[in-house]
């Protein structure tokens, strides 16, 4: 009974696992940025992650995409989802943004992708995710507000345009690719899948690393160590626990919780790098989740051609 109990408690947690590990990616960036330019670092990444998962599709017989058609579909989704949504959230950490206020940005993907699926897929949305829709364009606008300080000749305290246009670069990246995976790649096995995916971002961030950046790396324990999180436990562990968590039919409730990912991210991102918020952002944090929340919960019509659901990627 004993053993049971804890298996069940085991189960239980796992789901909130997920998302813990999940908002770590953010302070792991944060870490490691200072050793390595941000697509240098996540190219090395990738390729250090396809060497350890590619004999783990074999091992658990995870089973590939069939035929290049869908090979083709599911490397574009991991050019968005993968490519430019990292790319994007590491290049700006990379130029100042707090690890916290990029979580909180990037979080936006589920009112961003909502609002994207009318037009695109047909999908309708009820009054109770327009009022979400409203409420996290609300609070976003009080979470950026506060960082203003027009006085110190810098739009934003900290770090300026760049960081926050790429940022939101990796916003677009990953609703677009949602809608796009939704759309194009719904049957893809999610550990062969996963492999192309990382193929495709792996291209493309290679591509910005030898064209952008000088591909120097300082490689200290603190960047070892880092890199080794986020292939290990991010990149690896993370998606076996996705898996684990599907088979066990519980995706509804993973994508219903990622809505504590930016508030985790804040609190890790305080403890760890003294990342304040002022009173009035911590109020707008409470306003986006809360739009989020609305949205992810409420009733929408299926898409137009009957492409299923998926869970968020990231």
């Amino acid at each position: 009974m004993s053993a049971s109990r804890t298996s069940s408690l085991a189960i239980a947690a796992m789901p909130a696992l997920f998302v813990l590990l999940w908002s770590t990616g953010f302070i792991g960036a944060k870490f490691g940025l200072p050793y390595a330019e941000p697509f240098t670092f996540l190219f090395v990444r990738f390729v250090l992650t396809l060497a350890l998962l590619i004999p783990l599709v074999f091992l658990l017989k995870g089973g590939w995409p069939k035929g290049p058609r869908l090979w083709g579909h599911i490397a574009v989704s991991g050019l968005m989802v993968h490519g430019a949504y990292l790319g994007g959230v590491f290049y700006g950490i990379y130029l100042g943004m707090p690890a916290g206020l990029a979580s909180l940005l990037v979080g936006l993907q589920p009112l961003l992708t909502a609002a994207l699926a009318r037009p695109l897929l047909d999908e309708r949305l009820s009054p109770s995710q327009w009022t979400g829709l409203a409420l996290g364009l609300v609070g976003i606008t009080l979470v950026l507000g506060s960082k203003l300080d027009p006085g110190d000749g810098g739009l934003f305290h900290g770090f300026g345009l760049g960081a926050l246009a790429s940022v939101l670069v990796a916003l677009c990246g990953i609703s677009c690719g949602t809608l796009y995976q939704k759309r194009y790649c719904t049957g893809m096995p999610l550990l062969g899948g996963t492999v192309v995916q990382y193929l495709g971002a792996g291209v493309l961030l290679g591509l910005g690393a030898l064209l952008l950046e000088e591909r120097h790396i300082d490689w200290t324990p603190t960047f070892i160590l880092t890199l080794g999180w986020l292939v290990l436990v991010l990149s690896i562990a993370a998606i076996l626990l996705l898996m684990a968590l599907i088979k066990r039919g519980e995706a509804s409730r993973v994508a219903s919780l990622f809505y504590l990912v930016p508030p985790v991210t804040a609190l890790e991102a305080w403890w760890l790098f003294d990342e304040a918020l002022p009173p009035i952002a911590l109020v707008g944090m409470a306003v986006v989740l809360t739009g989020v929340v609305m949205v992810v919960k409420g009733k929408r019509t299926t898409f137009k051609k009957g492409a299923a659901d998926t869970t968020k990627r990231a």
